[in-house]
């Protein structure tokens, strides 16, 4: 009797520490990934296709590894509710862009057999206009009245990024609107269904982009930018992991992919407005549950400066800078290691300066 009364009050006392330090017995939030892929099978393009045979490997990977593969709306789902309802461990969701016939003849087959929902991304004026190796609009409709998900990738799949000069922001606005009503009204009156979300060609965003995006009607907006998916992400800016080419569609990129997860930060600087700066003073951003990564562990990329080792000050974390970006697009990230269990944290952004020269398509 004395045993059982002590064991009672030693755990009553131990709670009210955990309490009254602020701790929680409430599990680690889970990360999601979304995947990007292209081409399947498609040898004569290596920069953008996965062989079929590694395709399966890794569709056979998250059924072994007890991974679940999700829908592109249930995820969306938890993030307009601020993940109120936690997501499943270990989730996964598979996305393809531009609807390539490879997406038909190559990818469907395989990923019917392991029964995992996906959505595709058409490229509407491809899709409207018969382009040679594009699905027609005749495979879509038999691919959705078999239960996958189709979503817009723009009409006519241009830098959205580009803006002109000689354009006032006004006329660079109606230009994005145009061309997403017109592939809105091309792809309802094909599908019979409005659009809810879009994919962004190339990846390209700024603050203009999405705000057009959101006025005509979507839920939410995918970048190709790399990093995992949790509570505190945007659904205007969800990144995806593209699995394409010769790197980044082997085994050991994809299991690394997928053990990484979402580091929470706001406040990017520069920030993902129009860039016009070529040399900012910095880059910077707050981190959300700063206390939770290795502050040892920070560091700060941008594209045309590589890795550099973070300064913290409280929950902000930058690296200061002194050299001229000349480059049109540099993508900045923040990692960390969760102390926990030692998985990479990660957060993209884009800086689009477009008073510098577009890469070639």
């Amino acid at each position: 009797m004395f045993s059982h009364v002590f064991r009672c009050h030693l755990f009553i006392v131990i709670l009210l520490v955990f309490l009254l330090r602020g701790y929680s017995f409430a599990a680690t939030e889970n990360s999601a990934t979304i995947f990007i892929y292209h081409k399947f099978g498609e040898d004569k393009y290596p920069t953008t296709n996965v062989a079929l045979d590694r395709f399966e490997e890794q569709m056979q990977f998250l059924r072994d590894n007890s991974y679940q593969v999700i829908s592109l709306a249930d995820l969306i789902a938890y993030l307009k509710n601020k993940g109120a309802k936690p997501l499943p461990e270990k989730t996964v969701v598979i996305t393809i862009d531009d609807g390539y016939v490879s997406t038909y003849t190559g990818a469907w087959p395989i990923l019917k057999k392991y029964r995992y929902p996906f959505t595709v991304f058409l490229y509407v004026k491809a899709v409207d206009s018969g382009y040679r190796n594009f699905l027609t609009w005749e495979q879509v409709k038999e691919m959705r009245s078999a239960g996958v998900d189709f979503q817009p990738h723009t009409y006519s799949h241009l830098r959205l990024g580009s803006w002109s000069k000689e354009v006032d922001e006004s006329g660079y606005r109606e230009w994005i609107s145009t061309d997403l009503k017109h592939g809105y009204k091309v792809f309802e009156a094909n599908l019979g269904v409005r659009p809810r979300f879009l994919a962004l060609p190339y990846g390209e965003y700024n603050s203009i982009i999405i705000d057009e995006a959101r006025k005509n009607g979507m839920e939410a907006v995918f970048s190709q930018d790399p990093g995992s998916i949790s509570s505190s992400t945007d659904p205007y800016r969800v990144p995806r992991e593209p699995i394409l080419g010769n790197d980044w569609s082997t085994m050991d990129h994809f299991k690394q992919v997928l053990d990484r997860v979402d580091l929470p930060v706001t406040d990017m600087y520069p920030p993902i407005i129009p860039f016009r700066d070529n040399a900012p003073d910095s880059f910077c951003a707050t981190v959300n549950d700063i206390n939770s990564f290795n502050s040892g562990s920070f560091g700060i990329y941008v594209s045309e400066l590589g890795w550099k080792a973070a300064q913290v000050e409280k929950n902000r974390v930058c690296i200061k800078n002194e050299e001229a970006l000349t480059r049109r697009t540099n993508r900045v990230a923040i990692s960390a290691r969760k102390k926990d269990s030692g998985s990479t944290a990660i957060h993209y952004w884009l800086l689009i300066n477009p008073s510098l020269q577009a890469p070639p398509d």
